[in-house]
C-alpha cells in the first residue's frame, strides 16, 4: 500500500460535530499512522502517537477552523512527539515534514514555533547527510508493507471526550479562584506560618494564548466587542464604533523590519481594551506582555494560518492604568484616524517572546515586564 503525505482537503460538512470528528478521523488515520511511523520509527509507538494525536484533536474539535484542520492535526502531532525530546526530535520533525509533507520553511516554522531561518538551517544539515531525493526513498523504504490497523475510534472519541471536561472542569476551578476575595486569597500563605518571600518559587513563563483563526472568524474579546481577521488586515467592532479596519500594508507599519502598532478603547464599568498589531517578525510569537500602571499582564494573540508574517494581541486591563498613555507621530495618527478610539502608548511597554523566551520585538518606551503572568492576570 502506498501512502502520501497528509495533505489539506475539502473540510468535512457534516452538520453533526461528532460525525464530523469521526469521518475526518477514519480519513486521515492511514497517513497519520504513517507520518508517526517515520518520526517515532516504531510501529506501535507511532500508533499510540496517532491515537493520542486524534483524542486532543476530539477534545477541541468544536473550536477547531473546518478550513485549516491539518494544520492543528499536524501541530497536535507535532508537539506530542517532541514532548520530553532535544533539540534531535525537533531536527527529525522539520526532515520528516519538509521531505516528506511537502511543507515549506514558513509551515514547518509555524508548527514548531521558531524562526524561518531555524528550520533552514535545519533543513541544510540534513541536506548534506543525504540528498533530498534519498531521504524521500529512505521514508518510502520504511513505509513499504505498513498496514496501520483499524482507527481505535470509539477510544479516541471516549478520551476525548473525557479531556475536554478535564480541561473545563480546570477552567471553572481558574474562574472560582479569580472570583474569590481577595483576603481569602492572601490568607493562604498566612496560613503556613512564617512563610517569606524568599521562600517563594519564582512564576513560571506561562505562554498566552496564541490562537489560529479562519479568515473572517469573530472572535468576541469583550462585551460588545468583536475582533476578526482576513488575508488584507484587521476588523473590529464596537458599540462606540462599528466595522472598523486597519490594513497590513497600513504605510504606518513597517513591515520590512519588526514592530508592534498600539491602541485603546474605554469600554466603560472601569474597564479599558488594549490591542494592537505585530508585524515583520523573525519567530512567531509565543508570549506578549502589556506592562502599563506599574502592572502587568499576558494578552491573547489572535493569527491566521501559514505564517503570515503579522498577528493581533489584545487585553482587557482596569482604566485607573491609562491615566498617563500618551502615544505621538505616526501612530497617534494612525489611531486616532484609523479607530477612532482614545491612544494609548507611552505609559505602557509591549513586549513579544518566542517559544524559547527571547525577546522579538519591545515597543520603545518603558521598562520591560520583570516575570512572565497567567493570562488575564494583573501583577504590581
Amino acid at each position: 500500500m502506498t501512502y502520501a503525505p497528509l495533505r489539506s482537503g475539502r473540510p468535512p460538512q457534516a452538520n453533526d460535530v461528532e460525525g464530523d470528528f469521526a469521518r475526518y478521523a477514519r480519513d486521515r488515520w492511514p497517513r497519520l499512522v504513517a507520518t508517526a511511523r517515520l518520526l517515532t520509527e516504531d510501529a506501535g509507538a507511532a500508533e499510540e502517537l496517532a491515537r493520542r494525536t486524534l483524542v486532543r484533536v476530539c477534545a477541541r474539535w468544536r473550536r477547531v477552523p473546518r478550513n485549516d484542520v491539518d494544520f492543528h492535526v499536524r501541530r497536535s502531532l507535532v508537539r506530542a512527539y517532541l514532548r520530553g525530546r532535544r533539540a534531535g526530535g525537533r531536527r527529525r520533525v522539520v526532515l520528516v515534514l519538509r521531505h516528506w509533507e511537502g511543507l515549506g520553511e514558513a509551515e514547518i516554522a509555524q508548527l514548531l514555533g521558531c524562526s524561518v531561518g531555524a528550520v533552514r538551517a535545519w533543513v541544510r544539515r540534513g541536506e548534506k547527510e543525504t540528498r533530498a531525493e534519498d531521504r524521500r526513498a529512505g521514508f518510502a523504504a520504511v513505509l513499504a508493507g505498513l498496514v496501520p490497523p483499524a482507527v481505535p475510534l470509539d477510544d479516541i472519541q471516549r478520551d476525548g471526550v473525557l479531556r475536554r471536561r478535564r480541561r473545563a472542569g480546570a477552567v471553572a476551578a481558574g474562574c472560582a479562584l479569580l472570583l474569590a476575595p481577595p483576603a481569602l486569597l492572601a490568607a493562604g500563605p498566612l496560613a503556613g506560618g512564617g512563610a517569606t518571600p524568599a521562600s517563594e518559587a519564582p512564576d513560571r513563563p506561562a505562554p498566552g494564548p496564541v490562537r489560529i483563526v479562519a479568515p473572517g472568524e469573530r472572535v468576541s474579546v469583550a462585551p460588545g466587542v468583536d475582533l476578526w481577521l482576513t488575508p488584507d488586515g484587521r476588523h473590529w467592532s464596537s458599540p462606540q464604533a462599528p466595522n472598523r479596519f486597519l490594513p497590513v500594508d497600513d504605510v504606518n507599519l513597517d513591515r520590512t523590519r519588526a514592530g508592534v502598532s498600539v491602541q485603546g478603547e474605554d469600554l466603560g464599568g472601569g474597564t479599558y481594551l488594549r490591542s494592537g498589531m505585530y508585524y515583520g517578525l523573525t519567530a512567531d510569537p509565543a508570549r506578549i506582555e502589556i506592562r502599563a500602571g506599574g502592572r502587568t499582564v499576558t494578552a491573547n494573540v489572535l493569527t491566521l494560518a501559514g505564517s503570515p508574517g503579522w498577528g493581533v494581541w489584545y487585553a482587557k486591563t482596569p482604566l485607573a492604568d491609562t491615566g498617563t498613555d500618551t502615544i505621538t507621530g505616526a501612530a497617534a495618527d494612525r489611531a486616532r484616524t484609523a479607530t477612532g478610539a482614545r491612544p494609548a502608548g507611552s505609559g505602557q511597554t509591549v513586549t513579544v517572546y518566542d517559544a524559547a523566551g527571547e525577546v522579538l520585538v519591545r515597543s520603545a518606551v518603558g521598562p520591560p515586564a520583570a516575570r512572565p503572568v497567567p493570562v488575564g492576570m494583573w501583577r504590581s
